[in-house]
């Protein structure tokens, strides 16, 4: 997972103000750092009118889809899904700014915090349904394939770079295991991959209460998708699942969760970030975050075990 690991000097910070009130007219009091998001950088923004969430994307690989996710917040947002943090435009009525090297975009301000628990999800849940029947072909963003790309992109990082810490090679056996059944799920799934929506892929985490209002903010990561892209992370409970499933039924969305695309994804969500991890290790030479992803405590394995229980 990107971080911005570049300090930010007075010349930075006045370049960037300067390029905002250029760009969307605001009369800025104050830019403070924001604590969400893990791509980029994120900056509260507050004005003589309003407050603003800034967030800046500077890494090639992702700013992309940064920048083509903007429209289908503006889409959602405009049909009613207004949970989503709305995008503000520049005066030339644009989604987003270039600074520097990076894509800018600006939304309003969601004065919450994320306390995703158990009983969340049921706001959650409704909320993605209501981005599901909204669904539509023609956005620019990816679509998830049933493959195991994933596996050979982690095997292709790990073999041109050794010099990650030996807790990668300690657990080899494992990798191994989970790729192959990542590959044997592929198979399984991609023989029917209809029933595409736009998903978000990590509603839960970035669910924000906010008096009495909730939100799902972040689409950078918006894909076409089946639905298990946004149910795996819950599916080791079965209550869970359940309520998935109630909550598409009641919203009239001709969907049921499967148990092999369930799998699938759960060994592909574990490569993909560990992949992640990797890449930023050979950025920035930090072993803790990847330490971290192997202790016994990380969520993931929970996960890993549903999944080794599939057939």
């Amino acid at each position: 997972m990107y971080r911005s690991y570049v300090h930010r000097d007075s010349r930075y910070m006045e370049s960037l103000q300067g390029l905002i009130r250029e760009q969307f007219g605001f009369d800025i009091i104050a830019i403070t750092p924001a604590k969400r998001g893990y791509w980029g950088e994120t900056w509260k923004l507050e004005t003589s009118g309003d407050t603003y969430f800034v967030k800046l994307d500077y890494f090639a690989r992702h700013q992309i889809l940064f920048r083509n996710s903007l429209a289908v917040v503006e889409y959602l947002c405009n049909n009613g899904a207004d949970f989503v943090g709305r995008v503000v435009k520049t005066r030339a009525g644009k989604l987003y700014a270039a600074f520097n090297s990076a894509i800018l975009a600006v939304f309003e301000w969601i004065d919450g915090e994320n306390i995703e628990t158990d009983e969340t999800k049921p706001f959650e849940y409704q909320m993605l349904c209501e981005v599901y029947r909204l669904s539509k072909p023609g956005f620019n963003i990816p679509r998830v394939e049933f493959s195991d790309d994933q596996a050979h992109r982690f095997y292709s990082i790990w073999e041109n770079h050794r010099n990650f810490p030996s807790i990668i090679e300690q657990h080899k056996e494992k990798l191994a295991h989970y790729s192959a059944r990542l590959s044997h799920f592929s198979a399984i799934c991609k023989a029917d991959e209809q029933e595409i929506y736009i998903t978000h892929g990590d509603a839960g985490g970035n669910f924000l209460a906010a008096k009495d209002r909730h939100y799902i903010v972040d689409w950078d990561e918006a894909r076409y998708a089946t639905l298990e892209r946004d149910a795996w992370v819950m599916a080791c409970r079965d209550w869970a699942l359940k309520l998935f499933n109630d909550t598409l039924e009641r919203n009239k969305i001709p969907y049921k969760l499967r148990p092999e695309r369930l799998a699938f994804y759960c060994y592909h969500m574990f490569l993909l970030y560990l992949s992640e991890l990797l890449t930023d290790f050979i950025s920035h030479g930090d072993e803790k975050e990847i330490m971290s992803y192997f202790s016994k405590d990380n969520f993931i394995w929970e996960r890993i075990r549903f999944a080794d229980s599939v057939f």
